[in-house]
């Protein structure tokens, strides 16, 4: 092999000294250019002559001697030097914020000072932050459930006509598909759904009011039965002496009682403003429920806004088999409990029943406190015997909703563990009393649809998943591999 100036190379290791940079231009060039693209170990030579630099080879750094050439560099007093055992823990590659040194101070011996967050240990610095955000997302929380508290008036009857509206728009469209204009079949579901709410409340009413004598009949006549029983358990109980000292407190607190009634008033004023906003929202919602979503939509990001509106149809075809399996549910405990109280002659079988049926819709705790109610009235009014053959057929039909109609019809569209459902009624109740624990099985079931297809891993066009469909609560399985 040669090299450009046409002598042959000499051989590594002949002894033979290879010729110097100066004195061909060629590579006096290239070495010139070698020198500017090294690493700083480079050293400039003037030669008295010509003028040019000299390529020196680096020497090796002595590791004891850097310490005793080096000048070290001027630094501020106020901003002490580190020692070698913070160089040692700090990583290599870790930078130091704003005090890091510049060459020719570290060069000289100079160590940068580390940054306050490199000095906090990392697990402390991880849960902190955790800590922060967490306490950033309760106070969002906290603030979402107070405005809902206050808004209550408003929040309430939207979110009990959305659960009307999931359980009236199969009707709406069953009509509409029969060749109904949309408008007059959501006219006729209205109708008829108001004539039957109307209907039962009459005849719950009028029996109440029919039957007050004869309970108040029975159970005077049944004092002594009472008596007995209370004699029968360790507490010294006079059912006599109770009855009048209840009365004797409702003569003391009439006052008291005069201005709840007040409140009463006012309150029954804001059940009527909201029954009022619930039949509005309703009806628009039955007719007009597609442009009404196709415009909340917009509001999510346009590219997750296909995603978003297949998780809100999950959501409400989740919502519309809630609905539709509790109504199932509480037709049954109603007609169960309702043929028990008539087989044993307690009187009220129809509010009874009707609480019965209002009472399901609440999970567990309806159930049980509507199931007591029943016990009470045929203990007043029947006896002690009656109370539990009532309270064996209350247990039975609660049995049969918990082991049978909940698994088979609310299991296929809901998929809530029962703890998840007890701790949901649970906070509602403590949140928002009667109405949060109604609304509480539905929100979860709702939430977790839609988590559920946010997260999948695939989904399907907007337009392949029917609301009005339980089964399109679920998103599809992920593919294998």
């Amino acid at each position: 092999m040669t090299e450009r100036t046409g002598r042959p190379a000499a051989p590594a290791g002949s002894g033979i000294p290879r010729p110097r940079h100066d004195d061909d231009p060629a590579l006096r060039g290239r070495a010139s250019a070698d020198a500017r693209h090294a690493e700083p170990a480079h050293a400039a030579d003037e030669d008295s002559g010509a003028g040019h630099a000299r390529v020196v080879a680096p020497r090796p750094a002595d590791p004891g001697a850097g310490a005793h050439r080096a000048t070290p560099a001027p630094h501020d007093d106020t901003e002490p030097l580190l020692d070698d055992t913070t160089d040692h823990h700090r990583g290599a590659g870790e930078r130091t914020g704003p005090h890091v040194a510049d060459p020719a101070a570290r060069a000289a011996g100079a160590r940068p000072r580390p940054s306050p967050r490199a000095e906090i240990p990392r697990p402390l610095r991880i849960a902190s932050e955790a800590c922060a955000r967490m306490l950033v997302i309760a106070a969002g929380f906290a603030l979402l459930v107070f405005l809902v508290i206050e808004l209550r008036v408003v929040v309430v009857p939207m979110a009990i006509a959305v659960l009307l509206s999931a359980l009236l728009a199969p009707l709406v469209r069953w009509l509409h598909e029969r060749r109904v204009p949309r408008g007059i079949a959501t006219a006729l579901v209205m109708v008829g759904g108001l004539a039957a709410l109307g209907g039962l409340l009459t005849a719950v009413v009028s029996t109440l009011v029919d039957g007050t004598s004869q309970v108040v009949a029975e159970v005077t006549d049944n004092v002594g039965s009472l008596q007995g029983l209370a004699d029968a358990t360790p507490f010294r109980i006079d059912v006599g002496v109770l009855g009048d000292q209840v009365l004797q407190a409702v003569r003391d607190n009439q006052q008291t009682l005069t201005s709840g009634a007040v409140t009463t008033a006012a309150t029954v004023g804001e059940i009527l403003a909201g029954f009022a906003l619930c039949l509005f929202a309703l009806i628009f919602m039955l007719h007009d429920g597609r442009r009404i979503w196709g415009f909340v939509r917009l509001l999510a990001p346009r590219a997750r806004r296909s995603r978003v509106d297949v998780a809100a149809r999950r959501a409400f075809a989740s919502l519309v088999g809630y609905v539709r399996a509790t109504v199932l549910v509480a037709i049954v405990d109603a007609i169960g409990i309702g043929l028990g109280l008539w087989a044993t002659g307690v009187p009220f079988v129809l509010p009874l029943a009707a609480l019965v049926f209002l009472g399901a819709f609440v999970p567990i705790i309806g159930a049980v406190l509507t199931g007591a109610v029943a016990v009470l009235v045929a203990l007043a009014t029947e006896g002690p015997v009656t109370a539990l053959i009532v309270l064996g057929v209350v247990l039975a039909v609660q049995q049969l909703e918990s082991h049978v109609l909940q698994p088979v019809l609310m299991g296929r569209a809901v998929r809530l563990h029962p703890l998840a459902v007890a701790l949901g009624v649970a906070v509602g109740v403590v949140v928002a009393g009667i109405a949060g624990a109604l609304l509480a099985v539905p929100l979860l079931a709702v939430l977790t649809a839609a988590v559920r297809s946010l997260v999948a891993s695939r989904e399907v066009a907007p337009r392949a998943v029917d609301p009005l469909r339980p089964r399109e609560a679920n998103p599809p399985p992920a593919l294998p591999g």
